[in-house]
């Protein structure tokens, strides 16, 4: 996987369900420093998947692009350094 990077995914609108583009991603949560530790995870064959930290279903949608999510916004963009 290298050159590979993993988004990482967080629910700072407490959605039940989020809808992704990708079947491997970390969970983190919420926005830092309200996150948990970020979890890989991965949906293998499945289309969906619960966090076992914060409990949000991730649910896979290949309509979505790797950067979208729905509801919008969860994807947690990294500040520059």
């Amino acid at each position: 996987m290298a050159g590979h990077r993993i988004p990482h995914f967080q629910n700072d609108v407490g959605a039940d369900m989020i809808e992704i583009g990708v079947t491997e991603f970390m969970c983190c949560g919420a926005t830092p420093p309200y996150d948990h530790p970020h979890v890989y995870l991965d949906m293998g064959d499945e289309r969906e998947i619960v966090c076992g930290y914060c409990s949000t279903l991730y649910r896979y949608d290949s309509a979505l692009k790797p950067d979208e999510t729905r509801p919008a916004g969860c994807r947690l963009v990294e500040a520059a350094a």
